[in-house]
């Protein structure tokens, strides 16, 4: 890395490196299915995010079960798209914006890294906002001190905290959103489980504006460009502590056959659970609030009568699903931009070091918290739209995103041999033209004022 230039430097890096490999793994040894899964299922994780609860709510509320047939489109598409991303992180031993910095023109790198900020921007704000709403919802904190409050934890807690140990305690506290899981097998629950399977399997929609945002927001929040970037990177400091990477960015050995399946496991269980969430949470919703004729969810208090079906305790479940997905994936949105950004400008990074040894990158990621903080004292438009249109923003960035990692994966002078076989190329040009399509209509329809 350019900033490494004194052998003092090169010792304190060679210090970092050794505590991260601590608790890092040969990958080329046999694994049971446990001990695969990381950076996918922390990804599967961090996609059902407030954005996402927000999304898959307002789904169910609003459409009842006439939209779950977007679950089983989307898990393969995710799957396809995910393990694009580990797979380049696991081959070249760098991040995306490493890749497109050595391969590709300056244009297209810094298009990628601009919508990229942009996009996490407005989901860091949209996630601390309901946050904050939560902990106002059960606390009667004001929500300008539960808002700083939240804030300055998540930056301490990033900069501060090793995030191997960091992300071992928010893993217990979204544990919450199988709250969704339990009312929508309740008794008391009026599903009717025959209209569900068919709505499952059988897709039916209409092209007014508002159930094109429904489904653009939600491709949006599942197949979101903030995880292809924080895959990748995860990967590498996942190399790098197993020894087969390197922390300038280079892959020291030949990726072993063992590896790479180790990333699709990881990334089939991580994303599978995370659509097993989204879909219990649009028939929690859909039996207990659409059947109710509640269809307009705006605020936390609305989003969270959902779980009313629990008894008492229903917003204390539903706020810990916010505030632990929340506290979960505002790292993956502030760390997917730093990673793309000390990559671009050539800075050391990586949550493995500690603050005084990639202080650019930390930083990085505080200034994206902190924007995402101050534009929520701008606020206009409720909490729970403002998680729908942070995940559409997703949704017409995602597709662009799309085609460049379809372009690096087939490349074989970035990937090898290893380049995309027929599904991986068929799922991702499908991906591309549906969400490209969905995207393209609701612009129309946003031009034209249909919404």
């Amino acid at each position: 890395m350019s900033e490494i230039t004194t052998k003092s430097d090169r010792k304190k890096d060679r210090e970092d490196l050794s505590q991260a490999q601590k608790a890092g793994k040969k990958s080329n040894t046999v694994k049971s299915w446990y001990e695969c899964l990381g950076p996918g299922l922390i990804t599967g994780a961090a996609d059902d995010d407030p954005s996402g609860i927000g999304t898959y709510s307002a789904n169910g509320a609003q459409f009842g079960y006439a939209l779950l047939w977007l679950v089983p489109l989307a898990l393969p598409l995710m799957i396809a798209v995910q393990e694009m991303c580990g797979r380049i992180g696991v081959i070249t031993g760098q991040g995306l914006a490493a890749v497109l910095k050595q391969h590709y023109p300056k244009w297209l790198l810094w298009s990628c890294v601009v919508m990229l900020i942009g996009a996490n921007i407005f989901n860091v704000y949209a996630d601390l906002n309901v946050m904050a709403a939560s902990a106002n919802m059960l606390f009667g904190t004001p929500f300008w001190l539960a808002l700083t409050v939240i804030a300055l934890l998540i930056t301490a807690l990033q900069v501060f905290v090793p995030y191997h140990h960091y992300v071992k305690i928010l893993k217990w506290l979204c544990l919450s959103l199988l709250g969704y899981v339990i009312v929508a097998l309740l008794p008391g629950v009026k599903n009717d489980w025959g209209a569900i399977v068919k709505a499952f399997f059988i897709p039916h929609m209409d092209t007014k504006p508002e159930t094109i945002l429904t489904v653009v927001a939600f491709l949006g929040t599942t197949i979101s460009p903030y995880l292809f970037f924080w895959q990748a990177s995860e990967t590498v400091e996942e190399e790098v502590a197993e020894g087969h990477a390197d922390p300038e960015g280079s892959r020291k050995d030949r990726v072993s056959e063992q590896e790479i399946r180790n990333i699709r496991a990881d990334t089939v269980v991580g994303m599978i659970a995370s659509q097993a969430v989204a879909f219990f949470i649009i028939v929690a919703t859909a039996g207990s609030l659409h059947q109710h004729g509640m269809t307009e969810i705006n605020t936390a208090q609305d989003a969270a009568k959902a779980l009313l079906p629990l008894g008492p305790s229903a917003y204390w479940i539903f706020a810990l699903s916010m505030i632990g997905t929340g506290l979960l994936a505002i790292p993956t949105l502030t760390g997917s931009a730093a990673y793309a950004v000390a990559e671009t400008a050539g800075w050391r990074y990586g949550l493995y070091r500690r603050f005084s040894r990639a202080k650019a990158f930390y930083i990085t990621i505080a200034v994206v918290l902190m924007i995402g903080y101050a534009m929520n004292f701008m606020q206009v438009i409720s909490p729970v739209k403002a998680l729908i249109y942070s995940a559409a923003l997703n949704g017409m960035i995602a597709p662009p995103l799309i085609v460049v990692l379809l372009f690096i994966c087939n490349n074989k002078k970035i990937v090898g041999l290893r380049t995309n076989g027929f599904w991986s190329n068929a799922l991702g040009w499908l991906t591309v033209a549906g969400m490209g399509a969905a995207a393209a209509y609701l612009v129309y329809a946003m031009v034209t004022q249909k919404t």
